[in-house]
C-alpha cells in the first residue's frame, strides 16, 4: 500500500499517480470517454485500482465535470465524486479546490465551483513552490493551460474556465482529440489557400503522425472515422479535410499540409503565451515548464520567447527512470498526490 494517490479525473482519461513521500512510485494514464457515461468512469477506475493497488490517502482533482454528460458542473461533480465513493473510502478521499487546498468530498459538492476544472492550479502550484517563478505550458490531448507562477505563489488571472478562456490561460487545443477545422479555416496547399471543411474528419492526433511529432501511446481514443491509426489512413482523413483523396497528391504534400497545421495550432499557443506574460510581471529569465503529452512543443516555443524551458518532470523524484516521461504527462495527477503528501507530512 502507497502513501498518497493522485487521481485526475477528466472527460477523456483518467490519469493516477502513486507516491511515497516525495517520490513517484507509480502511474497510469487510462482512456475514459465520459462522454458515454459513468460506467465508462467505473471501468476506469476498477482497471487502475487492479494494476497499481491501494494508498492510504486519495487526492482528487477533476475536469470531467464539464463533459455533456451532465446538465450542469455542479452535477457533474456530485456525480465523479459519487462514483469515487463506489471504490475509494470517503474519509480517505481529498478534492483539491483552486483556494490551494482540500476539501472533503461533502464540502465539494457544497461548492462545486472550487473543485471543478482546478487541476491547472495544483500543477501551478506544486511548481510555485518547488522552483518559486516560472511559466507552466501543460500541452494536452485536448487543451493547453498557461499558467504563471511568482514568488512561490500561482499569479494567474483567471479561476473559472470562462475567465481563464478570456486571459489566454486555457486554451482549447491539443495535440490528439483536437479536430483540425478548429485549429486553420484555412490552409496552403499546392500553392493556393485552401478552406478547411468545418466537419468532424480528422484530428491534431493524424497531423503529428504524419509529421512525426506524435508521442507513443499518446492516442488512447478512436479516430474521427473509427478507422485505423496507419500513416496511410491518417493521410486519408487530412486530405479529407480540404475536399481531396490522399491519392490525389503525393505523400509529401500531406506532410507538408501535417506540418502547416502544427505550425497554425503552435501559433495559437505562443498568441496565448504573449497574452498571459503581457499580464505578469514575472522576471526576463523565468523558465517555460512544460508538461503534458504536447510538452514537446513547449522547447521550441520557449526558445522563441527567449526563455529557458525546463521538463515538468525534471522537478519530481521518481523510483525509475522509465515513470518520468508518464509523470510528465500527467502531471496534474502527480501535483495533487505530491501536495496531499506534503500536507500530511507538515
Amino acid at each position: 500500500m502507497t502513501d498518497v494517490a493522485g487521481w485526475d479525473i477528466g472527460g477523456a482519461h483518467l490519469k493516477l499517480a502513486q507516491v511515497e513521500g516525495e517520490t513517484i512510485v507509480a502511474a497510469v494514464q487510462l482512456p475514459c470517454a465520459l462522454w458515454r457515461g459513468l460506467d465508462e468512469l467505473r471501468r476506469a477506475f476498477a482497471t487502475a485500482l487492479d494494476g497499481l493497488g491501494p494508498a492510504r490517502r486519495h487526492a482528487i482533482t477533476m475536469t470531467g465535470e464539464l463533459t455533456d454528460l451532465f446538465p450542469d458542473r455542479a452535477a457533474g461533480v456530485a456525480a465523479i465524486l459519487d462514483v469515487v465513493a463506489e471504490f475509494l473510502p470517503r474519509a480517505a478521499v481529498a478534492a483539491y479546490t483552486t483556494e490551494g487546498a482540500f476539501s472533503s468530498p461533502e464540502r465539494a459538492k457544497a461548492s462545486p465551483g472550487l473543485v471543478a476544472s482546478a487541476n491547472w492550479h495544483a500543477t501551478s502550484r506544486y511548481l510555485a513552490t518547488s522552483l518559486r517563478d516560472g511559466v507552466l505550458l501543460d500541452i494536452g490531448s485536448t487543451t493547453t493551460d498557461i499558467v504563471p507562477f511568482a514568488d512561490s505563489r500561482v499569479a494567474a488571472r483567471g479561476t473559472t474556465d470562462v475567465e481563464r478562456l478570456a486571459t489566454g490561460e486555457l486554451v482549447y487545443t491539443g495535440v490528439v482529440r483536437t479536430p483540425l477545422a478548429s485549429i486553420a479555416p484555412e490552409v496552403p496547399f499546392g500553392g493556393r489557400r485552401v478552406g478547411v471543411m468545418a466537419e468532424y474528419f480528422a484530428t491534431a492526433a493524424d497531423a503529428h503522425r504524419l509529421a512525426g511529432t506524435l508521442p507513443e501511446g499518446a492516442d488512447l481514443h478512436a479516430t474521427a472515422d473509427n478507422r485505423g491509426k496507419t500513416l496511410p489512413e491518417s493521410r486519408a482523413r487530412l486530405a479529407r479535410m480540404i475536399g481531396m483523396d490522399a491519392g490525389a497528391a503525393p505523400e509529401t504534400a500531406w506532410r507538408g499540409l501535417a506540418e502547416a497545421f502544427i505550425r497554425r495550432q503552435t501559433a495559437s499557443i505562443e498568441i496565448a503565451l504573449e497574452r498571459v506574460l503581457s499580464g505578469s510581471d514575472l522576471r526576463a529569465d523565468a523558465p517555460v515548464i512544460g508538461a503534458g503529452t504536447g510538452r514537446f512543443l513547449a522547447a521550441a516555443i520557449a526558445r522563441r520567447f527567449g526563455r529557458p524551458h525546463r521538463d515538468f518532470g525534471d522537478s519530481i523524484r521518481v523510483a525509475s527512470p522509465a515513470l518520468r516521461s508518464l509523470a510528465s504527462d500527467i502531471a496534474p495527477a502527480v501535483a495533487v498526490a505530491l501536495l496531499l503528501s506534503r500536507e500530511g507530512a507538515a
